[in-house]
């Protein structure tokens, strides 16, 4: 038997290599599912033998521990940014300034690569560190989120004694629309576009996270290297390759300034095919004895300069405006076009928007519009040629009724996006249904959202309602599921019938009812027949609903498929009532509390349970009528703010005795 220590190191060596081919060869060798079964042995292994587990290990790209906060880095080397060239004028005028003290320089030209700048160390080939640029001389600590990129060496091929390198961290194209659309199903803020994405994703607090947007990154410097001497940016990118980076390798150097702008012309003209974004090309002197004695200034190096591409535009005529309907219910309109060739692509259509943009710009079908595709992936219209109009173009207006379902279209007060409010709506029902089944809700076990995904592709579900009359003799036929998943699954359903209406309410996914207005809604009305005939009046009348809550409520309910869907639960035995009676003990009632910091006893949760089974209630904010600041370790502005306005700010030991022995 081969001792555990020895397979180890054995199942590293394995894993790093087809980590390797895989990332950074595109040439992977066996299949994701051995990659996995590797992966999941070497887990176990450490799991049994934590004392042998590295900390480089290949199990780390699944993500760490998370941080409360980022840790501060001093650059030795200051990650400088670079002097922006938007003219040929301009790069003319670079090399007459490098000429001046080099006579005939060597350039090499580089894609730029629209990320977030990094640094990552290494000792004696061993990933050490890993940081943001930050201001370029204090950046910040995310070794743990750098680790999760599996471009990125965890182990140099050689054990070089040191070695700092710079690099471009982003997202791909495909992994940024995929990340959106999964933020779009949990009803989560999107990203504007992968840069965006990918500092975002790299600031996460949790690895976790990090490690499921699937960063990659491009090396393009040695910032400091010891034992090794390098001498040309060519030779440079030549080892890092050897020692495992990720680089975009051009071996060609040019002699002069033209012959180097008619790569960068070559590089624009290629990058709307990439797979990655670009918002430009660098031009770098190849020599490191040139580049010393060019020398930097205090924002810029001397030797390198960016040619930034300008955004590119078209014209085109707008044929139509079509609706396209969001996961979470938006309603977004999308510009039908004549096909036009745009940044390397062919484009027919692009983005509105709302209907306040198409309003404030007088955007019209049957205009001719100026259409820009610059940092986003999907182009917009950011002009309208008015000159050019013959009178036929037509106003476009946002429909009453949903172009999917038919359900009403709302739009509220301070809004300016137009909503579907229809439960069973075909274009929102993976979201519907993964907000239903989710632990605040329904609490369904075994329907994470792949599986949803099966179900509704193999047309068993085309709603919630449905997961009540599943066919389980069709559903374990589909890969992945098996006897044992449904008989999981149907006990878990059956479960869930007898569920607090509150869970009912919140899984409905009403707009603006979060879990706690969930509750307050069904401690009042008892039952959902009750709540579905409450007048907008009396819900806006009731603590902590208000008006927008309560319109929410009623325009829920006015929908005829969202009552065809409650129908469908109460005959499949789902309970819609609530015969839970008050605690006697109300000690809390009309008392708030705020919760901040780290809770060492409970989690915030458990202690926000409490409070409620008591009467009282929890806030997010700290004003004058809250009556206490529940206060763990590493509280921040909610504390201070407590401290300023004279709220009485507890630790857990007094919240403890508050419950066990009552409170003054």
């Amino acid at each position: 038997m081969v001792e555990p220590g020895k397979r180890i190191e054995e199942l590293t060596d394995i894993i790093n290599y087809h980590n390797r081919k895989y990332y950074m060869d595109d040439a992977p060798e066996i299949s994701d599912f051995e990659f996995d079964a590797l992966l999941a042995e070497l887990e176990k292994l450490e799991e049994e033998h934590p004392e042998l587990k590295k900390a480089n290990s290949p199990t780390m790209r699944v993500g760490g521990e998370a941080s409360s906060s980022f840790a501060e880095v001093t650059h030795t080397v200051a990650m400088q940014s670079l002097q922006k060239a938007f003219s040929n004028d301009e790069l003319y005028d670079f090399d007459r300034r490098v000429r001046e003290i080099i006579p005939n320089p060597e350039y090499v030209v580089e894609h730029k690569i629209d990320g977030l700048s990094v640094s990552v160390e290494y000792v004696n080939g061993e990933l050490v560190r890993g940081s943001t640029r930050g201001d370029g001389i204090t950046g910040e600590d995310i070794t743990e989120n750098i680790k999760t990129i599996r471009s990125v060496p965890l182990k140099l091929k050689d054990a070089v004694p040191f070695l700092e390198v710079r690099g471009e961290v982003f997202m791909p194209n495909d992994t940024f629309l995929k990340v959106n659309a999964l933020l779009e199903e949990t009803n989560q803020p999107l990203f504007a576009n992968p840069r965006n994405a990918a500092a975002g994703s790299l600031r996460q607090q949790d690895p976790k996270i990090a490690a499921k947007r699937k960063l990659d990154i491009f090396v393009f410097n040695i910032q400091q290297i010891e034992g090794i001497n390098i001498s040309s940016h060519i030779e440079g990118l030549r080892f890092l390759k050897e020692q495992g980076f990720k680089t975009i390798l051009n071996d060609r150097t040019f002699k002069t300034i033209e012959e180097a702008y008619h790569e960068v012309e070559r590089i624009g003209e290629e990058r709307g095919t990439l797979s990655f974004g670009i918002d430009g090309a660098v031009i770098k002197v190849n020599d490191f004895e040139a580049r010393n004695l060019l020398g930097v200034t205090a924002k810029f190096p001397r030797w390198a300069i960016a040619y930034k591409y300008p955004a590119e535009k078209q014209t085109t005529t707008l044929k139509d405006i079509k609706i396209q309907v969001g996961r979470t219910g938006v309603l977004t309109p999308l510009a039908i076009l004549d096909t036009v060739r745009i940044a390397g692509s062919n484009v027919s259509r692009a983005t509105l928007h709302n209907i306040d943009y198409i309003r404030e710009k007088d955007i019209r079908i049957g205009d001719t519009v100026v259409i820009e595709k610059a940092g986003d992936i999907i182009p917009a219209v950011v002009e309208v040629l008015k000159e050019d109009r013959s009178g036929d173009e037509v106003e476009f207006n946002m429909p009453e009724k949903c172009p999917e379902c038919g359900a009403d279209v709302v739009r509220e007060d301070g809004e300016a996006a137009y909503r579907c409010t229809g439960i069973t709506c075909p274009a929102q029902r993976l979201r519907n249904i993964i907000h239903f089944v989710s632990r605040p809700a329904m609490a369904i076990d075994g329907l994470g959202a792949s599986n949803i995904e099966k179900l509704a592709e193999s047309n068993l579900i085309s709603d919630a309602a449905d997961l009540y009359y599943l066919n389980y003799d069709a559903a374990i036929k589909l890969p992945g599921f098996g006897e044992k998943w449904a008989e999981n699954l149907k006990n878990s359903i059956e479960k869930s019938k007898s569920n607090p209406l509150y869970r009912l309410i919140f899984g409905l996914g009403i707009r603006h009812i979060g879990e706690k207005a969930a509750k307050i809604l069904a401690a009042k009305y008892k039952s959902i027949d009750a709540l579905i005939d409450a007048p907008a009046e009396e819900l806006a009348e009731l603590n902590d609903i208000g008006a927008i809550m309560a319109q929410s409520v009623t325009e829920f309910f006015s929908q005829e498929q969202n009552i065809e869907f409650l129908m469908r639960l109460k005959l499949a035995g789902v309970d819609c009532t609530d015969d839970s009676k008050e605690a006697e003990d109300q000690r809390f009632s009309g008392k708030t509390f705020v919760l901040t910091g780290t809770l060492e006893k409970y989690k915030r949760s458990e202690a926000a349970k409490i409070i409620e089974e008591l009467g009282g209630k929890t806030s997010s904010s700290v004003s004058k009528k809250t009556s206490y600041v529940l206060a763990g370790t590493e509280a921040g502005s909610k504390l201070t703010k407590a401290q300023s306005l004279g709220v009485p700010v507890i630790n857990e030991d007094e919240f403890e005795s508050m419950i066990n022995e009552g409170y003054n």
